[in-house]
């Protein structure tokens, strides 16, 4: 799968924000980067201090941009832009207070077009990449929330891999019945960055009408939206997680299903389930998990996990960059 994304970035090279361009884990995978040559790291951070923890953990960051919060020459045009983006919402004072923190200045710093990408979370909560992202790059056209999946893949015995989508398990609470047709809509363009033909399943505890209640009408609804609003894309349910994946017992409880037995992208009805989902299938199942990747902003952002180690940074980092293409 990373080879597919990295010759995808090789024919585009991008540049990436970490905005915590002193962490000892960005410096690693932002060696790594450079040594590879079709991503370029910008490094958020006092410039002594940046090179100071790269020499020390014998990181070569030569061809990293660097850039200090402190000591950019163009912040007043980034406020003046920040401030507008705000509309009313923060004054002047409040937005330069805010652009010295790492997370608002690496976002301002996609914003205004230094880079194409952003990578935060290592230090930060998930609240803190999320917040200035939803502030100040906002949604794409035509998408009314974020939402968020993971990408799973394992190795298969011809050494190949397999690779599933699902979602929403990190950001979307409990979703409306309008919300998980975006959900469903978001995670197929994502599918199809790695290289999926998305089959979407609309998962339940009742396939085509077994069980009965709310919230199997709400998935039933949900995914007959997604069909009107997408006619082109294989998208079936309500079905269980076996009638999705075994084509045995999927053509036996959903005859004729173009998704049943199939399914390689899935949509959860709240993120109770879509959490613990994706954790079995990571802890029992062998899958790799890469995520949370957030979906319907109008610049790729990601959110590292405060664990995450310099393996996990330089994944994220080409995932994150791909979602650009």
């Amino acid at each position: 799968m990373f080879e597919f994304l990295i010759e995808k970035l090789k024919a585009n090279p991008r540049k990436i924000v970490f905005t915590e361009g002193t962490d000892h884990r960005i410096l690693e995978a932002s060696a790594r980067l450079l040594t590879d040559s079709f991503l370029t790291p910008v490094l958020v951070g006092n410039p002594d201090e940046v090179k100071a923890a790269a020499e020390k953990g014998g990181y070569n960051i030569q061809g990293a941009e660097i850039i200090d919060p402190h000591n950019f020459d163009r912040m007043d045009e980034m406020v003046a832009k920040m401030v507008e983006l705000r509309k009313g919402k923060m004054t002047e004072e409040q937005v330069r207070a805010a652009l010295k923190k790492g997370n608002y200045f690496g976002t301002m710093l996609v914003k205004m077009g230094y880079a194409d990408a952003l990578l935060g979370g290592a230090t930060y909560s998930t609240a803190d990449t999320v917040r200035p992202a939803l502030q100040i790059i906002k949604t794409k056209p035509g998408s009314k929330i974020v939402s968020s999946c993971f990408v799973l893949v394992r190795p298969t015995a011809d050494e190949g891999h397999e690779t599933i989508v699902m979602a929403d398990c990190a950001i979307c609470i409990k979703p409306s019945e309008d919300e998980l047709v975006e959900i469903g809509l978001q995670t197929a363009e994502t599918a199809k960055i790695f290289g999926l033909e998305p089959k979407i399943a609309y998962l339940s505890y009742s396939t085509k009408g077994s069980g009965a209640g709310e919230d199997v009408d709400k998935m039933r609804n949900a995914c007959a939206k997604a069909k009107a609003a997408a006619p082109q894309l294989a998208i079936d349910g309500e079905m269980q997680f076996d009638a999705a994946v075994s084509p045995t017992v999927g053509q036996l409880k959903f005859p004729g299903s173009p998704v049943a037995g199939h399914a390689n992208t899935f949509v959860f009805p709240d993120i109770n389930a879509g959490n613990i989902g994706y954790k079995i299938a990571q802890r029992l199942g062998g899958f790799a998990a890469y995520g949370p990747i957030l979906q319907g902003l109008n610049a790729p952002i990601n959110d590292l996990s405060r664990g995450c180690n310099a393996e996990e940074v330089y994944t994220m980092a080409i995932i994150t960059a791909a979602l650009g293409e």
